[in-house]
């Protein structure tokens, strides 16, 4: 299935959604296939940052590529270290209370998590920029984090606990 009609899966049901992606094709790729998800997912949440930035940069009189290069910096090459310890610490956790998941399928959970919420990240990007701080923003902002714990969660539970979410 293409990628955005697995995103709008995961709303319906993430757990199955998150097994195919991850076991699906068999083809032994699954770190790869983790690694392409986060990237992608800090990639988009990095381009919703664009308008904010941009409403910021014209108000503030600071200039735009210093504001856009430090989101770069942020969310393509700190935040993927930052969501690979959160992933670990997440399976520890759940190891905890008799998770049973690979290291491999509790990254690809937050991945995915990530991943999936990210229209909703874009989404929140547009009101940042368009429409700036205000109960829509905080709103928008609210809806895309619980969708992400949400999705991070219910795939997590679907592996570490062997259960569909």
């Amino acid at each position: 299935m293409a990628l955005t009609g697995d995103i709008l899966a995961s709303y319906r049901g993430p757990g199955p959604v998150l097994r195919r992606r991850l076991h699906g094709s068999g083809d032994g790729r699954g770190e790869a296939r983790a690694l392409v998800t986060l990237m992608l997912a800090c990639a988009l949440i990095f381009v919703a940052q664009w308008p904010r930035l941009s409403r910021e940069a014209h108000l503030s009189g600071q200039e735009l590529n210093m504001l856009l290069g430090g989101a770069l910096l942020g969310w393509l090459f700190i935040a993927p270290l930052a969501m690979y310890g959160l992933a670990a610490i997440s399976h520890l956790v759940a190891r905890v209370f008799g998770g049973r998941a690979s290291w491999l399928e509790s990254r690809m959970a937050l991945f995915w998590g990530l991943l999936a919420a990210a229209p909703l990240w874009l989404l929140w990007g547009l009101v940042a920029g368009f429409i700036g701080p205000g109960p829509a923003l905080d709103l928008t902002g609210i809806v895309a984090l619980v969708a992400f714990l949400v999705l991070w969660l219910a795939g997590l539970y679907t592996f570490e606990f062997g259960r569909t979410a």
